[in-house]
């Protein structure tokens, strides 16, 4: 009993250690995944056989359809592989473990349990000052305990000899084929291990515990027990996780029950079918039935991966998303039918957007002149929503291109430009964000006169926004001068600002800690005054300044 105590609470230690290795993975695969990756992961996007063939060689090298899977998992929640990608790789892993299955019924060595060593090279890369080999060595340690919380899982069971001749005897004394595939699905998801459970299954097959038809049906079990490790990597993950291990997990069980319809009133026949081939080698005749099963059934799914991620999003609904949604106030596709209302409409968007900005700008510029972390989460949600609104209203005015008259498309034209100049005014804010943690990090702070000098410099950039808002809807040139000249003043600001602070550092009256930080500001509010004329000029004059200027003289 103490035995069988000892093993459970070792099971959950390794699925803590599990969890814990994929975070870590995870985190380091955000910060470094690198471009040749995402260069090769955008070319194969949608080609399915290529993400299949990754699983498959992936797995035949690591030995472990599971560890691919996470893997897989691992770059889907960094952002850096889709889901259809992810589902096709994954996939692909089920036919590369019957590989490695089968090579593990000839030969009781795996190289996968030695993995555990990349825990060790990580954690010696993460002392590391160079931030790319910090974040590699995030991934190897990781990944290295990735490796050794599912042996462990593995070991657990597989340690405790009466509970292995318990489920021996229990195969033994079950017949009915769809109780014998739940059995298998239960034992792989408590072992954690599908090239487990069927190693134990081969080993029973050859020993004549278990007759080859009900070998067949416990593989097809186990098929889908493979599945929960991958589930229980999805917990904690963003929504494009979940759909995923939705899929595969759908996938699994509909592979298995279709092969069971298969093979239930066929037992006799496949049974005599591999016997002629393999004689009595039952051992071998279930493994190269695993292989062959993968082999068909996961390439037939190919096909339905889209259909069914389709599916995934109807049923597993991104709370973020319907919340980008509610920020969109104006425009919708149903007013593509009617364009000059459409127009009015996106005009109004772009409007609300600029509001959006002109405020994130005020709360960044506040958290990094007064360090104040209080609207942190407002400026990093609105953020998210100006990126959101820019790409509908990019889509919507490229779809609103196709019956606009020839005078509203050259307002579209401009309308480009426009969201484009808001999005990066956006950005400059969360830029704000970001400096304001660094020097709160370094415990640094703005003098006095500095912080003086920045809100004068802020005011102008108000009033260009003001100005800005006016032209969108009088289009006057004579306002569009004004914002010209507004812009012209910040320009000198910048200068001024610069040589001051430089004549301040001399005198030892401000620290040069600070020095980059207040370089940063005064650059980021003269480039948020350029896109604020940019706005001015696509507006009034799409043409340019120098066409501008000759019209004004």
């Amino acid at each position: 009993m103490e035995e069988l105590i000892l093993s459970i609470i070792t099971l959950f230690v390794g699925a803590a250690v599990f969890i814990v290795g994929m975070n870590m993975m995870s985190s380091g695969l955000k910060k470094s995944t690198g471009r040749g990756l995402r260069r090769l992961l955008k070319k194969i996007r949608n080609n399915r056989f290529a993400c299949f063939g990754i699983g498959t060689t992936v797995t035949a090298l690591v030995q472990s359809s599971a560890a691919t899977g996470v893997m897989a998992i691992g770059f889907i929640a960094a952002g850096a592989m889709t889901v259809f990608q992810g589902v096709n790789i994954i996939l692909g892993a089920y036919v590369g473990t019957t590989v490695t299955g089968l090579i593990a019924s000839l030969s009781s060595i795996s190289i996968s349990k030695y993995f555990v060593i990349l825990a060790v090279i990580g954690v010696i890369l993460m002392f590391f000052k160079k931030e790319l080999i910090k974040n590699i060595g995030e991934i190897l340690t990781g990944l290295g305990l990735l490796f050794f919380g599912l042996n462990t899982m593995s070991g657990a069971i597989m340690s405790n000899t009466d509970l292995v001749k318990g489920i021996e005897d229990f195969f033994e004394a079950v017949k009915f084929p769809l109780l014998l595939l739940l059995i298998g699905a239960i034992v792989t998801a408590l072992l954690q291990s599908s090239s487990a459970s069927i190693g134990i299954t081969v080993a029973m097959v050859g020993s004549g515990a278990l007759h080859f038809e009900q070998a067949v049906y416990i593989v097809l079990g186990a098929t889908i027990g493979t599945v929960i490790t991958l589930l229980i990597a999805t917990i904690g993950g963003n929504v494009n996780v979940k759909r995923t291990g939705l899929i595969v997990l759908i996938i699994r069980i509909l592979a298995a029950l279709v092969a069971l319809a298969i093979c239930w009133p066929l037992a006799g026949f496949i049974s005599k079918g591999f016997s002629a081939v393999f004689g009595n080698n039952n051992a071998l005749a279930i493994a190269v039935f695993h292989v062959i099963y993968n082999i068909i059934f996961m390439l037939a799914a190919l096909p339905l991966v889209k259909p069914f991620e389709k599916l995934s999003v109807k049923l597993i609904k991104d709370k973020e998303q319907e919340k980008m949604k509610q920020a969109l106030k104006y425009i919708d596709n149903h007013l593509l039918n009617t364009p000059s209302v459409a127009m009015m409409q996106v005009k109004r968007e772009i409007i609300n957007m600029m509001h959006m900005a002109q405020n994130n700008l005020k709360l960044g510029f506040k958290r990094l002149i007064e360090q104040d972390t209080s609207n942190d989460k407002e400026l990093i949600e609105t953020e998210d929503k100006i990126d959101y609104i820019n790409n509908q209203i990019t889509s919507f005015l490229i779809d609103l291109t196709h019956t606009a008259s020839v005078q509203d498309e050259r307002k579209i034209g401009s309308f480009f430009h426009v969201v484009n100049d808001i999005e990066r005014i956006g950005d400059h804010a969360y830029n704000f964000y970001e400096s304001s943690s660094k020097m709160i990090e370094n415990d640094l702070k703005f003098s006095e006169v500095a912080v003086k000098e920045f809100k004068g410099m802020f005011d102008v950039i108000n009033q260009m926004f003001d100005l800005s808002f006016i032209i969108f809807h009088d289009q006057s040139a004579t306002n569009l001068k004004k914002l010209h000249e507004l812009e012209d003043q910040t320009d000198d600001l910048k200068n001024k600002l610069s040589t001051a602070h430089y004549e301040r550092i001399q005198k030892n009256m401000c620290k040069m800690e600070n020095s980059p930080f207040y370089t940063t500001l005064v650059s980021e509010l003269e480039r948020v005054a350029d896109h604020l004329v940019n706005v001015g000029y696509s507006i009034v004059n799409p043409v340019g300044d120098d066409e501008f200027e000759k019209q004004e003289a």
